[in-house]
């Protein structure tokens, strides 16, 4: 992720300065189209969940789980919820986590456990907490293109995994069936890269690289209906997709980039953008007729940290809104110490239900439950992150913002729901953010050093809305 969160306006000039580094702040089912006269969206899954629901551990956690949790324990409590919220949604309300790097961190030996002490993988814990929905990032092909060397510091190889969860199509189909083994509902974000994507860089893949106008916009149908293909072919169809994450300033780089980083920087623009995501939204309309019925498109913008927010999403959903792009739901990233505070989230919230009717879903956000990292190195996530996001450094104080978060999208019309980004990723060897460094996301997960869940994992299901009788 960069500290610049780009504007997307037609060819403007952005401040010369460059991204800075990559992960710096770290960076329904829903039936046919029936969702849009509705507002039942599929019920809980907790509520759904039986005793087939429990997935046996994969190949890399073979023989972990010491005391299996059964299934019954996963029938939550109501009784906390929040009363006579605003949203549409109360009944589906999603309570999601993004787990694109479980494969590599249970690969490095994380252990994982309830916060009284019961053994189970990962998913099963998060399932029995009130989990409902897993997402899942994917990338075309994350090997290194090149050797990675920064100055006169050598990274990885050629041919080398990217790292980050080294999240493909076979690592994203196998936590695919992990996933819906345990009961829970599926996003897909496809970023259309080989490595991390966000406002301040949307790199193409590098088997595309002399791919450009019409050839690459049938390149991203293309690729986008194979995708969802090889997830039907196994059983495993999503319940919602992004096309593109945090495209701010355009995906596709420099085909669909909106903004300049110095006057001469030649780009695609604003129509080459709109070009490309409807290609991706093509290749997935070409794909529901495998499914047997519409699968919802979620396009996905980050908050900034300039307190222009509000205005950029109206200015990047105008665009979208007059292209007529087919698309359902916005979802938004917000990380408290990294983007505007949180009364502007709630005035983004109100304005964009208001503005768009359509349902809102804060697709990424996390908070540290520590101040600094739980073994060594550095963390995204420091005593300044937590001055500026306002929450003590503590697993009350994370457990206190993820209560406020969930309430403040459960109390617009429109909202339906709120993912934490990474809460397994765990410090363990083989799992940080790229081949040949560490992991600096470990003091915001769920779990804390040991694997034990933390109280922000109750407080995500205790803060969800009540139904309506």
């Amino acid at each position: 992720m960069s500290d610049r969160i780009p504007t997307t306006e037609p060819t403007r000039v952005a401040p010369t300065s460059g991204p800075g580094a990559p992960l710096n702040r770290r960076r329904l089912v829903l039936a046919g189209s029936a969702w849009l006269a509705s507002p039942l969206l599929p019920a809980h899954a907790v509520a759904s969940t039986t005793a087939s629901a429990t997935s046996p551990a994969s190949p890399s956690a073979a023989g972990r789980i010491a005391e299996p949790i059964p299934a019954a324990a996963s029938e939550a409590t109501t009784a906390a919820c929040l009363a006579q919220p605003a949203t549409r949604y109360a009944k589906s309300f999603i309570l999601g986590a993004d787990v694109s790097t479980l494969d590599v961190v249970e690969r490095g030996g994380a252990r994982f456990s309830t916060a009284d002490g019961r053994s189970g993988t990962a998913l099963q814990i998060l399932r029995v907490a009130g989990i409902n929905w897993a997402r899942l990032r994917l990338w075309h092909t994350p090997i290194n293109a090149a050797d990675v060397v920064e100055g006169d510091r050598f990274i990885s190889r050629h041919g080398e995994p990217v790292g980050g969860g080294n999240n493909g199509l076979d690592v994203t189909l196998a936590l695919a069936r992990r996933i819906r083994k345990q009961g829970m509902k599926l996003l897909l974000d496809i970023h259309y890269s080989d490595f991390w994507t966000d406002p301040g860089k949307q790199a193409k893949p590098a088997a595309w690289a002399r791919l450009h106008g019409d050839a690459l916009v049938h390149e991203v149908e293309r690729y986008t209906s194979r995708v969802l293909k090889a997830l039907h072919d196994q059983g495993t169809d999503p319940d919602m997709i992004q096309v593109g994450n945090e495209i701010n300033g355009g995906m596709l780089w420099p085909d669909g980039k909106t903004w300049r980083e110095t006057p001469d920087e030649k780009i695609g623009g604003d129509d080459a953008f709109i070009d490309l995501l409807r290609a991706g939204i093509r290749g997935v309309r070409a794909t529901d007729a495998l499914r047997g019925s519409r699968l919802p498109i979620m396009l996905h913008l980050a908050h900034q940290g300039d307190g222009k927010s509000g205005e950029m999403f109206r200015r990047v959903y105008d665009q979208f809104e007059a292209a007529r792009l087919d698309y359902d739901i916005i979802g938004l990233s917000w990380y408290p110490y990294h983007h505007d505070n949180f009364d502007a989230l709630r005035a983004n919230l109100r304005d964009l239900s208001d503005r768009y009717h359509k349902p809102l879903v804060v697709v990424e956000t996390a908070y540290g439950w520590r101040a600094d990292h739980p073994g060594s190195g550095p963390a995204v996530f420091n005593e300044e992150g937590a001055r500026r996001g306002g929450y003590p450094a503590t697993p009350e104080g994370q457990a206190t913002m993820l209560r406020e978060l969930v309430q403040a999208v459960a109390s617009v019309p429109e909202g339906l729901g709120v993912f934490w980004w990474e809460p397994a990723w765990l410090d363990v060897p083989g799992a940080g953010w790229r081949t040949g460094e560490g992991n600096a996301w470990a003091n915001q997960t769920l779990f804390d050093d040991k694997g034990r869940a933390l109280p922000a994992l109750k407080a995500f299901r205790d803060a969800a809305p009540c139904p309506s009788p």
